[in-house]
């Protein structure tokens, strides 16, 4: 797992091979160990360069040995031994140098990046903190404002980047580690006590005190609830004011109240979720990474709305030629201004020159004929997307594949107005889309295992997390969040206020509750699907009572605020008041409480007062409820993939897992008598009624997350 080899007569070239990115498993510390050890004792080895195969430096841990208490060779003695070392010791970095990859660069007395590597502290990303003497070396080599801004974040930096906060010596165009063994050659002479990083001088900065407690604010709010940054400030805090040998015990006490902590695992499963979803197999054994996508250089857009200028973004940022097509003149103009304008402004961050080259804009249908792909992203109207998808039948040629945009109608509906229903799925972006990474690709009964690879395979190459779903109202994101959002809004029926159920939210972790996201999305786009559903409007039967409609109980509270025009932040007010339309902060509005009121009145309603604990448990036990249904049914394959729908498109909170590990770190146990309680005070409440999966579950003794797929038997699977 480290190779050594005698280079220029007198250097020891130590190279990492644990591919793919040279982690430092078990096997690849004790490599090193014997190695340095080697060089150190070989009275012919006069430097050391350290660099990693295939142009990859260090990941850092290998965090697949996290679930079991670290073995072997301990990497604080070896970064020790390589610092204390009468040799000088060269970091050739290539590719990534990240945790404990950038703390063994830390110990050599030298560090050589190619200028496109990168490097950095992610351990917090984790739930931990770097444990290596990261969080004592790093501030006493490039002072405690900037260690503390990467090691809190967890954030990389460019080589450049790197050079300029003085992390690295120098950076090449040329192969660093054969730059490192020339650099090597000179540094021989010259005296190693400056170039031991924990023997500095601590550059503290005045008001040191005013400095931690301004970070500690900075990360509360930006963190809430979060264990992993306020450790690392702790970490940094001991370096700037205790002897390094002091510092590293109290890191090395730090990560151990991390390392076993909820929240660690909850990162790190979130961290292996991610890599999971979408890795599953057909019903007849394949696996999709095993079918072969097809290869996409034309795309067309349908509709130039708020999503569909994020996917021709999207689109063309990775290089894909794009058509962009609208009904209106001044729609199109509109559209190719805010297009035009959202590339620019994405290629000036990213340094780069924007590719306005690849953007065609037509109000004619019929110049998307020769694309390889549509995503339609019109109107949410069923029976304009069905006109559209007749049309584009007859323009385009026959191997052009179909997507849709929908963000709950029936892609099956769709795929039953075309000349080729196995060539139609969806992709449903989130919004904008150009921004968010979730992008959820939904399998239609007929759609074709190439049809889905390409999806998939295009997602990926748009920056975005897949995951693939089954087909059903609202898939799997809208289909469980309208369970959350109708607790909510009988929460505010039983005598809840916004604010009470939003505060509730967002001290378990989430960014914005329920009620302010709602807001935010306006409440129009739901008032117009419950129309279009039955549940309100003209036509619902004035003697069905509002609060229990299609047989169910059901709020209208939210159509209400919409009749009154109270669509959200883009008019000023919606469940809060703005102080002007496009507002973003958020008060409390007395007319919603006094709206409240009238309705309990209205319907002979009691209101009581409802506790945190119950605010949290009616809408995030049902939602995990849901959930489970949702694999009953073969809509999702595995519960990493609902996790990860609602990590990158929902904003549950990392640190929480995802509603799934969350009902698995509570207990399924209590999940499963909380919602037996709730459905038992409120019968007319489905979605209350806990699921046969959580109760097989339960009856199997709680097995943990990774073993619920044994237990899912379904009797057809929708993907």
């Amino acid at each position: 797992m480290a190779r050594y080899e005698l280079v220029k007569g007198s250097l020891a070239l130590i190279t990492l091979t644990n591919p793919p990115v040279n982690a430092l498993s078990s096997a690849v510390r004790y490599g090193i160990t014997e190695k340095i050890k080697r060089a150190l004792g070989d009275p012919k080895v006069k430097a050391v360069v350290i660099c990693g195969e295939n142009e990859r430096f260090c990941g850092g841990a290998d965090i697949r040995e996290f679930a079991a208490p670290m073995r072997g060779h301990s990497l604080v003695m070896l970064f020790d031994d390589i610092e204390a070392g009468e040799k000088p010791v060269i970091a050739a970095i290539e590719g990534v140098a990240l945790g404990g990859g950038f703390e063994l660069a830390l110990a050599c007395h030298y560090r050589i990046a190619h200028s496109k590597a990168r490097l950095g502290l992610p351990e917090v990303t984790l739930g931990l903190l770097p444990a290596a003497g990261g969080t004592q070396r790093l501030p006493r080599l490039i002072g405690i404002p900037a260690a503390l801004e990467l090691i809190t974040t967890g954030h990389h930096v460019s080589a450049q980047e790197a050079l300029k906060l003085g992390m690295v010596d120098q950076i090449t165009d040329e192969n660093a580690c054969k730059m490192a063994v020339e650099f090597a050659l000179r540094a021989v002479a010259k005296p190693l006590s400056s170039r031991r990083i924990s023997t500095l001088t601590m550059p503290c900065p005045p008001n040191l005190d005013a400095l931690f407690e301004a970070v500690t604010m900075q990360v509360q709010k930006k963190a809430r609830g979060v264990m992993a940054p306020l450790a690392c400030i702790q970490a940094v805090r001991a370096a700037a004011t205790l002897p390094y040998s002091k510092g590293m015990k109290r890191e090395s006490e730090l990560m151990a109240s991390l390392f076993s902590s909820s929240q660690a695992r909850a990162l790190q499963y979130c961290f292996f979720a991610q890599r999971t979803a979408g890795k599953w197999t057909l019903p007849s054994g394949a696996q999709w990474s095993n079918i072969k996508p097809r290869d996409i250089r034309r795309a067309a857009v349908i509709g130039l709305g708020t999503m569909g200028r994020g996917i021709a973004v999207s689109l063309a940022r990775v290089g894909i030629s794009v058509i962009a097509v609208e009904t209106e003149k001044k729609l199109l103009e509109t559209g190719r201004q805010m297009v035009i304008g959202m590339l620019e402004r994405d290629a000036k961050r990213r340094g780069v020159t924007a590719s306005l080259y690849l953007l065609q804009f037509t109000l004619s249908l019929q110049d998307v004929k020769d694309v390889d792909i549509v995503i339609e992203a019109v109107f949410e109207d069923m029976s304009l997307k069905k006109r559209l998808f007749r049309d584009l039948s007859k323009v385009c040629r026959p191997s052009t594949l179909l997507y849709t945009n929908t963000s709950g109608l029936d892609v099956d509906a769709l795929a039953g107005v075309t000349d080729r229903p196995h060539m139609v799925a969806g992709m449903h972006f989130f919004s904008p889309a150009h921004v968010m990474k979730l992008l959820e690709v939904i399998c239609g009964p007929r759609s074709s295992s190439e049809t889905i690879a390409t999806a998939m395979s295009l997602g990926k190459r748009m920056g975005k997390v897949c995951v693939a779903v089954g087909n059903c109202p609202g898939f799997v994101g809208n289909r469980m969040v309208k369970t959350y959002t109708d607790q909510a809004n009988f929460l505010l029926e039983e005598g809840a206020t916004p604010e009470q159920v939003d505060g509730a939210l967002e001290e378990f972790g989430f960014a914005m509750g329920v009620f302010r996201m709602s807001d935010l999305a306006g409440l129009d786009v739901g008032w117009r699907i419950r129309k279009e559903s039955g549940l309100t409007g003209p036509d619902v039967d004035p003697k069905d009572p509002p609060h229990r409609r299609q047989g169910h109980r059901y709020s209208p509270i939210p159509d209400m605020l919409c009749e009154q025009g109270r669509m959200g932040q883009k008019t000023g007010c919606g469940w809060y008041v703005y102080e002007k339309p496009g507002g973003t902060e958020a008060k409390p509005d007395p007319l919603i409480q006094k709206l409240l009121e009238g309705y309990r009145v209205r319907y002979s309603i009691q209101p009581r007062k409802i506790s945190s604990q119950e605010l949290i448990e009616r809408c995030l036990y049902v939602l995990a409820n849901e959930g489970f249904r949702v694999l009953e049914d073969g809509i999702a394959v595995q519960p990493e993939d609902i996790d990860v729908i609602y990590l990158f498109g929902y904003g549950f909170p990392r640190h929480r897992g995802g509603p799934m590990f969350y009902a698995n770190m509570v207990g399924l146990g209590r999940v499963l008598d909380r919602l037996e309680h709730y459905h038992h005070a409120h019968p007319d409440v489905p979605h209350l009624k806990p699921s046969q999966l959580l109760k097989k579950l339960v009856a199997c003794g709680s097995p943990p997350i990774q073993k619920w797929k044994e237990h899912i038997k379904t009797m057809h699977s929708h993907l």
